[in-house]
């Protein structure tokens, strides 16, 4: 029991091997199912009588409203399905239209081409951003060695303004585990990270919501205005917009939170100009609905919401405990990123925190939101690259890797969620991280159990990420 603890508090589990194993089985596995999906259904509609890309039915639909010249329907329940029977069959689920008019624009160019392109082009389109901006996070990791100074050192942190504390030599294993170049594995991770089935099998955003994310949190420093600009764009799924605003200010990104502001408003404009301020009334009248019915009621499925609200819902707690709980996490996450994003953290960990408590602030996020956990492992592990893993941070990570995959049956089969303890766990791992370096901030050597990569007595490299 003592060798099981310890193996998992180092992480030595986690070899190169097995990641690879993993993931390409994951990968296999989901494609062969999709693939079945595929093969099976009859005119666009599987073998449960639901349309390929389920929830993209419900974009669909809006879009072709939109063609119509009437962009307010799609926030009337009954119409919507309506619309939806109409184009898919009497027997299609009810899929709601809970998005702001801004989403309109993107729903009426997709209903512009017959259903199973648009869900194709949906899908790749957003695909190919999600994976250009997770190559981006890791695109780091190619320098040699380690992006460090002279004969291989680098420093253990850098400051807010970028300013490099005292350099020491990288531990061998760490930049073994480089080898002067990025690796291919990083792709292998990126397309078989659970959520990305999810998404695929539910014709949703995940993708958007991560590339947009992400690719802002990558500008930030270098490109402000282009980070506010990406960052307005997310407007579209205001939930996972509580915590960026304090991030920005905490950090001093003004110039960024200012393009934002004006993305927003530009965006708001345009939609009142080409729908009409009716559109924005509907919208409005239609959140009730989204309140009482989908969140508070649970008529999606408490397995199916990623949140504590959910959580709580599902346990049998009254609807006002259920927000207060919420309520408490939130302004804790609040707290937590002023700090974290006021402190000399490294970019890639306030980063990291960032994506992760967007999504934990919120009571309404689904399985195929935590796409937006892939940029935060993507952050989270550069960093852990840089200065050396610290106890559990392997497994912590691989844990948030895993839990799309099983958040959902398990909460359906046993009650017992499991995609709000791993982002909590590793939000608490990030800041942990993040306190260590504020204290320390030059360079340990680390623990054997605490870098990536072992080098077994046969001298053969078993790095995690090589």
């Amino acid at each position: 029991m003592c060798r099981a603890f310890e193996v998992l508090r180092s992480g030595g589990w986690l070899t190169g091997e097995r990641i690879r194993i993993i993931a390409l089985t994951l990968l296999v596995a989901s494609a062969a199912g999709f693939l079945f999906l595929v093969l099976t259904a009859h005119g666009g509609i599987d073998r449960q009588g639901r349309p390929l890309g389920t929830d993209f039915s419900d974009v669909y639909s809006a879009g072709t409203y939109v063609r119509q010249g009437q962009p307010a329907l799609p926030f009337d329940p009954p119409r919507q399905y309506a619309r939806e029977q109409a184009i898919f069959g009497p027997a299609t689920p009810f899929y709601g239209w809970h998005y702001p008019p801004y989403f309109l624009f993107i729903a009426g160019a997709l209903a512009e081409m017959p259903y199973g392109i648009a869900l194709a082009v949906w899908q790749a389109g957003s695909l190919a951003l999600y994976l250009l901006v997770i190559w981006a996070i890791v695109a780091p990791l190619s320098s040699s060695p380690l992006r460090g100074g002279p004969n291989g050192q680098r420093p253990f942190g850098l400051g807010v303004a970028g300013q490099k504390f005292e350099s020491i030599p990288p531990p061998a294993a760490a930049t073994s585990s480089i080898r002067g170049q990025a690796s291919p594995l990083w792709l292998l991770l990126a397309l078989a990270f659970p959520a990305v089935l999810i998404n695929i099998g539910h014709g949703q955003n995940g993708f958007l919501t991560a590339g947009l994310l992400g690719g802002a949190l990558l500008a930030l420093d270098r490109r402000p205005l282009l980070a506010g600009t990406l960052i307005g764009l997310l407007v579209y799924k205001p939930q996972f917009g509580l915590m960026i605003p304090l991030a920005l200010a905490a950090g001093g990104y003004w110039r960024s939170f200012v393009a934002a502001v004006v993305t927003v408003a530009l965006l708001t404009v345009l939609t009142v100009v080409v729908f009409g301020p009716q559109v924005w009334q509907a919208f409005l009248i239609s959140t009730e609905f989204s309140r009482t019915v989908v969140l508070e009621q649970g008529a999606t499925g408490w397995q199916k919401i990623q949140s504590l609200f959910s959580w709580a819902r599902m346990w049998g707690a009254p609807i006002p405990l259920a927000y207060a709980l919420q309520a408490a996490l939130t302004v804790a996450l609040g707290a937590s990123i002023v700090w974290l994003w006021r402190s000399p953290a490294s970019a890639a960990l306030r980063n990291a925190a960032l994506c992760l408590a967007a999504i934990l602030a919120t009571p309404y996020s689904l399985d195929y939101d935590m796409m937006v956990l892939a940029p935060a492992i993507a952050f989270f592990a550069l960093d852990g690259f840089e200065r050396g893993f610290r106890p559990w941070e392997k497994t912590g990570l691989a844990v948030l890797w895993l839990a799309p995959l099983v958040s959902r049956s398990v909460a359906q089969a046993t009650l017992i969620p499991l995609g709000v303890p791993a982002m909590l766990a590793a939000f608490v791992l990030v800041l942990r991280r993040a306190e260590l370096a504020r204290r320390f901030p030059v360079a340990l050597p680390a623990q054997p159990s605490t870098i990536m990569t072992a080098v077994p007595p046969d001298g053969h490299d078993i790095a995690a990420f090589e």
